[in-house]
C-alpha cells in the first residue's frame, strides 16, 4: 500500500469514520422501531449493526419484508423515515469529529476528497454545512437512496474518482464495495460496530488503523 500523499483521490465513509454518530443511529433505530414490539426491533438493530454501511431505506425494506412479513401501510416507511430523520438529527450536530482531518487534508492537498456513505445525502450535506466540514471534500458528498457501491461506480465513470485511490471505511460492506470497485481499503475502528473487525481484517488482508489520526501517522508522507 502507498503512502496517502500518492493517492489521486480519497474516498471516506462517514458514520464511524469521520463522525461518531454509529450509536446514535444504532440508538435511532431501537426507537423507531419499539412500535412493533421489542422482539421485532431487538432483531432490526442486530440486522443493522450486522449490515453497517447499508442504507436505512434497504433497511427499513427488511423491517417489512423479513421481519414483519407484511406491506407497509400507507405512508408508513416515510413515517418510519422521518420519525428516524428526527430522532438522528441532534446526535450528528453534536458527536464527536475525526481529529487529524485537517491535517490530513493538507498532506494529500492534491488528492480529490469525496464522501460516500450509507446515510441520507440531503441530510449528510445539511449536517456536513453546518459542522463546517464540507469543504474538505471538493469532489462532493454522496449518499442514499443511491447505494454505496453504485456511488463509487457512478464517480469512478465521471471521473470524480481517479486511480489509484482509497477507501477509508468501517464495516465489511465498506470492504467489499472498495473490492467491488477496484479501491484500495484501510478500516478504521475506534467507532466502528462491527463485532468480528479483528478477524475479518486479518482474513482479508485489510490494514486497520485506530482512527484518521493513526492512519496519518502510519501512511504521512515518506
Amino acid at each position: 500500500m502507498q503512502s496517502l500523499s500518492q493517492y489521486a483521490t480519497l474516498i471516506f465513509d462517514c458514520d464511524g469514520v469521520l463522525l461518531d454518530s454509529n450509536a446514535v443511529k444504532t440508538r435511532a433505530f431501537g426507537e423507531v422501531t419499539e412500535r412493533y414490539g421489542m422482539e421485532i426491533s431487538s432483531a432490526f438493530v442486530d440486522y443493522h449493526v450486522r449490515n453497517g454501511g447499508v442504507s436505512r431505506y434497504q433497511k427499513f425494506r427488511y423491517l417489512f419484508s423479513d421481519l414483519l412479513r407484511r406491506q407497509p401501510h400507507v405512508q408508513e416507511t416515510e413515517q418510519l423515515l422521518q420519525a428516524y430523520a428526527d430522532k438522528v438529527r441532534e446526535g450528528l450536530l453534536t458527536c464527536a469529529v475525526a481529529d487529524g482531518l485537517a491535517e490530513l487534508r493538507q498532506v494529500t492537498a492534491p488528492s480529490g476528497w469525496l464522501v460516500a456513505s450509507g446515510g441520507d445525502q440531503q441530510e449528510l450535506r445539511q449536517i456536513f454545512q453546518m459542522r463546517e466540514l464540507t469543504a474538505y471534500f471538493d469532489h462532493g458528498i454522496h449518499g442514499s437512496p443511491t447505494p454505496k457501491n453504485q456511488i463509487l461506480q457512478d464517480a469512478l465513470s465521471i471521473g470524480k474518482i481517479q486511480l489509484p485511490a482509497l477507501f477509508i471505511g468501517d464495516s465489511r460492506f465498506d470492504h467489499v464495495c472498495a473490492k467491488q470497485a477496484g479501491l484500495d481499503f484501510v478500516f478504521v475502528y475506534r467507532w466502528s460496530e462491527f463485532p468480528e473487525w479483528q478477524e475479518y481484517c486479518r482474513r482479508e488482508s485489510v490494514a486497520s488503523f485506530e482512527d484518521i489520526s493513526a492512519l496519518l501517522r502510519a501512511m504521512g508522507p515518506l
